[in-house]
């Protein structure tokens, strides 16, 4: 399997412990990367994980040479849609399964800035479900299953919120280890962007084409 844009690598170690799957991560952020691996060592899931750094839009693998892929907040990075899911293409088997787990618009209101992927709208490259769509079938995928996880997401900010108000505090490691002092101002934008019916995660399943 590959994961695509692979941040610290908690997906592909939860993949990786849960399916007993061999992951191969690719990241454009290199401090990452070697941390991920060390944290793969630690858990002992470093003979089933390798993290890669490198460009989701030239993956350095062979064509046709996984059995699945997945990425998980990566899109609303990349502009050229197209682009990248053409690599994912290119690197899937005929048939595979391709999983996306992303923020997406859900109308044309300006966001509040900074979130947690962009400081400004310059660096954001959110898009609407039907955009992914037409870039995955113009790429050789085909959508066969879409879902607006929008209540999922809902309850989980409810939950985070009563966690810190009961003065539990969020998670050791969680996003704030990566945001920092800015923390304070991307989660609250990001779950107002949310709550106003600008954004929702949304989770996308295609298959890419059989030679057939």
């Amino acid at each position: 399997m590959l994961d695509i844009g692979c941040g610290l690598g908690g997906s592909a170690r939860f993949v990786a412990k849960q399916y007993g799957a061999q992951i191969t991560g690719i990241d454009l952020t290199s401090e990452y990367v070697e941390t991920g691996q060390v944290l793969c060592d630690w858990v002992g899931l470093s003979d089933r994980i390798k993290l890669h750094h490198g460009s989701a839009l030239s993956l350095p693998f062979a064509d046709s040479s996984f059995d699945g892929a997945f990425m998980m907040h990566v899109g609303m990075n990349i502009q050229n849609k197209t682009a990248l899911f053409a690599e994912a293409a290119r690197v899937l088997k005929p048939g595979a399964k391709f999983g996306i787990y992303d923020i997406m618009k859900t109308n044309d209101d300006a966001l509040a800035y900074p979130v947690p992927w962009a400081t400004t709208s310059e660096t954001s490259w959110l898009a609407e479900p039907k955009e992914y769509r037409q870039a995955l079938e113009v790429s050789g995928f085909q959508v066969t299953s879409e879902e607006d996880r929008r209540n999922f997401a809902e309850g989980f900010f409810k939950a985070m919120k009563a966690a810190i108000e009961a003065g539990n505090g969020p998670p050791p490691l969680e996003l704030h280890v990566l945001m920092q002092q800015s923390t304070a101002q991307k989660i609250p934008n990001m779950v107002a962007n949310l709550m106003a019916g600008r954004i929702s995660p949304v989770e996308m399943i295609a298959t890419k084409a059989t030679d057939e």
